[in-house]
């Protein structure tokens, strides 16, 4: 019977789980920087909710072409607000994760 093989030391000069782990330095953002992000969400939540309530009036008993493609229009507009809000959103999510967690 053959003696199994292995390719790594059994004495390591160092234990895997060290107290002096080397960690990944955090970046420190500043309160300003953490409440303009958090701004920049509020605001453009808001012009989105004002986006969902021009859409929301165009919304009548005027069953014409123009009345559709007017609301067809606010609609777009408020699609393109709630991209703004998803991207603000993210921003200030990546920067409370790299101020609480360094990551």
């Amino acid at each position: 019977m053959e003696a199994t093989r292995i390719n790594f030391s059994l004495n390591l000069v160092h234990a895997i789980d060290r107290a002096e782990a080397q960690h990944y330095a955090a970046v420190i953002m500043s309160q300003a920087d953490l409440d303009q992000l958090c701004l920049a969400y509020k605001q453009a939540v808001d012009k989105w909710v004002g986006a969902i309530r021009e859409e929301e009036a165009l919304a009548t008993p005027d069953h014409s072409i123009v009345a559709m493609e007017k609301w067809d229009d606010a609609h777009f507009k408020e699609h393109d607000a709630h991209s703004k809000v998803t991207a603000a959103r993210d921003a200030y999510k990546d920067a409370l994760r790299r101020a609480n967690y360094s990551i």
